[in-house]
């Protein structure tokens, strides 16, 4: 069925080729799609005839938000250790005790299918509602063959149900668990030999937190080339507690994202500028751990591409609305406008090498946004960083199929 939107007055396509400046603005637009592929872009008096017309009311269009870095699914819940950090207490010192990311695994295991599946959906649906459509989860909270697949497993089923686009990401080297502490090179052995193999029919990606109280450069790229040895494409954690050299490990072995980088050095800047890996930028859990923002300066200067998460977790980051975090991104990093509304769609869309997301152009996929302006404003792409919090969608235009 072919669909055609008009009375568009802003148009941000994310495409430079199809409009002005970076945003690829054009005004006055219309789109026509075919279920949830673009076929034509132009001026709304030109548009073409169609099965079914949308009105867009003089209203922004874009294209739909693409969240790069979550751990959406897991049970329990991390709010008594957000007491512990407001009191004072360090997240890796937490860690180390057996909280933070382990408390969680706990919970996790101990949880059925149902609710995991349960939780997770809750989570997409609210990103759906809000514009988002596609989303990355990864797993990390059950960290034995059998408990990451079955995570794997039910957040794909939990973006069926929520009907968004779900991209899994295998993450066995999250932390090392407590019945491993004793043999860590026996656990990265384990994390190889058999929890790759048994989750990799459900993943997309292979993932290792890199850093002071996880893992090691060494041990990151052996599992991250694992991974990509069974098909996996790398992603990692990278520079968020201390310095390591685990970034430039990553685009050394042509990783599409490196995520948090709030300790990156030059060199690092250097190493993903020349690989084209994309830096997922996490504002949420900088937030919540009064953390250093990353060298955004310098990843403009160096030409390093930008992508913004909600880094959706039970502690670090219990944020799941991404323009939240956009805005977030805005004031406490110092993002243009332009790069936020690109590191939300067309650079986080490229980050998990979905070229057809993120952006709209003759070919390109994925749902359109149809956005109210603020009460009393004209649509703009600045107002939709400046007020915090998700804005006002008159319309999801989406193939209901």
């Amino acid at each position: 069925m072919q669909r055609v939107i008009t009375g568009i007055d802003v148009l941000l396509t994310l495409d430079p080729e199809n409009g002005e400046g970076p945003l690829g603005e054009l005004r006055d637009a219309a789109v026509l799609l075919e279920d949830d592929r673009v076929l034509w872009i132009g001026a709304s008096a030109q548009a073409p005839p169609a099965d079914e017309r949308v009105d867009a009311a003089g209203c922004l269009v874009m294209p739909a938000l693409v969240d790069m870095h979550t751990h959406a699914i897991w049970a329990g819940s991390r709010a008594g250790e957000f007491q512990q950090r407001l009191a004072g207490a360090d997240y890796t010192a937490i860690l180390e005790a057996g909280g933070g990311i382990l408390s969680t695994v706990r919970h996790t295991r101990a949880a059925g299918d149902e609710a995991l599946i349960a939780g997770c959906t809750a989570r997409l649906a609210r990103m759906r509602a809000r514009g988002v459509g596609a989303v990355e989860v990864k797993s990390g909270y059950g960290l034995s063959p059998e408990h990451e697949a079955r995570l794997l497993r039910c957040a794909r089923e939990a973006g069926h149900r929520a009907g968004v686009r779900v991209l899994t990401t295998f993450l066995g080297a999250h932390a090392v668990p407590a019945e491993w502490r004793p043999d860590r090179e026996g656990y990265v052995q384990h994390v190889i030999e058999e929890q790759l193999p048994l989750a990799a029919p459900h993943a997309d990606f292979v993932d290792v937190y890199v850093d002071r109280g996880a893992f090691t450069v060494e041990e990151g790229e052996r599992i991250l080339r694992a991974g990509q040895a069974i098909g996996l494409r790398a992603r990692l954690h990278a520079e968020q507690v201390e310095r390591t050299g685990a970034a430039a490990m990553g685009a050394r072995i042509g990783a599409l994202s490196a995520d948090h980088l709030e300790r990156l050095d030059a060199d690092g800047i250097d190493a993903l500028a020349r690989a084209g890996t994309i830096a997922g930028l996490l504002p949420g859990a900088m937030l919540y751990l009064r953390d250093a923002a990353p060298p955004v300066a310098a990843f403009r200067e160096a030409g390093v591409r930008m992508a913004v998460a909600t880094d959706c977790n039970p502690g670090s980051s219990p944020v799941d609305d991404l323009w939240t975090a956009g805005t977030l991104a805005a004031v406490t990093m110092r993002l243009t406008v332009e790069e936020v509304l690109l590191g939300m769609t067309r650079h986080a869309a490229d980050a998990l090498g979905l070229a057809d997301r993120g952006r709209i152009a003759v070919g390109s996929t994925g749902p359109l946004l149809v956005v109210e302006p603020p009460p009393a404003e004209p649509p703009s792409a600045a107002a939709l960083v400046q007020h915090l919090g998700a804005p006002r969608l008159r319309a999801i235009v989406q193939h209901p199929g």
